[in-house]
């Protein structure tokens, strides 16, 4: 499963490529850092598979796993700086980040370096050593500051979007834009609590024989988390954080007005 998963990767990974290539003209740095997100993410799973067809012919469980353990810290790091900068609109609205988002960064890349660690230890240890039980609780806490810390800049940028649209009289554009961070906000949402809440409960009540169900429905949210995000910020001519019709302009105006209280963060 895992090695299916990342040829999958890496073929995503090979057809992100030839898509920049083609729209190079308007390649920005975060499209170059969703593509060493899909290369880590896709060596990691390599790296998985792996290990675990180690431990089946050796019995013991140290095949790739210094590797693993590298990939997978730069695939956390990577995933959860994506997705920050994208929700800021860093390289599509704005060249810059601002310092409150530059703060957001410095708490969530540390975090991510702590939860990497908790997650070696996790794995090459287990319940019978002393403190395995601090380093999961440490694990469950970071992951959890995390998963808030992304959700700011989203709803900062969601907000600011909405004090735009009132200002600069470019409703279109603006709807299209607080269109996008909505849905890129619920799928956050949905894939981290469906990964850190649902999944895990689901294994739980898995016999042991079925557990690899649970990771399979794991890695399954993952990959369409993926595809979601890779397709609507993708390098096009016509983004929707750059480019409005003019015979869209008056109908979003009024559609706008509708939008102050639909949606409430």
């Amino acid at each position: 499963m895992y090695f299916t998963f990342s040829v999958v990767y890496l073929v995503f990974l090979l057809a992100w490529a030839v898509v920049c290539i083609k729209e190079r003209a308007t390649v920005d740095k975060i499209h170059v850092a969703m593509g060493a997100l899909l290369l880590f993410k896709g060596l990691k799973l390599v790296c998985a598979a792996e290990d675990l067809w180690y431990v089946k012919k050796t019995g013991t469980p140290h095949g790739w796993d210094v590797a693993f353990y590298v990939f997978g810290f730069f695939k956390g790091v990577l995933l959860f700086t994506v997705i920050v900068l994208i929700g800021t609109g860093w390289s599509f609205l704005k060249p810059y980040l601002q310092e409150r988002e530059k703060h957001v960064l410095k708490i969530v890349i540390p975090m991510q370096v702590i939860e990497n660690i908790a997650s070696v230890v996790i794995g090459e240890t287990g319940p019978t050593k002393k403190d395995w039980l601090t380093w999961n609780q440490i694990f469950l806490l970071v992951d959890i500051i995390c998963c808030c810390a992304v959700f700011f800049p989203i709803i900062w940028s969601i907000r600011s979007l909405r004090e735009a649209s009132k200002t600069d009289g470019k409703a279109a554009r603006n709807l299209e834009k607080l269109n996008l961070f909505k849905q890129f906000y619920l799928v956050v949402v949905s894939y981290l609590y469906f990964t850190r809440i649902v999944v895990p409960a689901f294994g739980r009540l898995l016999n042991y024989r079925y557990h690899w169900c649970a990771y399979a429905a794991m890695e399954g949210a993952s990959f369409a988390f993926y595809v979601f995000v890779f397709h609507n910020f993708r390098p096009v001519e016509k983004n929707p954080y750059l480019f409005v019709g003019d015979e869209e302009e008056e109908a979003a105006a009024g559609v706008l007005e509708m939008e102050e209280e639909a949606f409430e963060l």
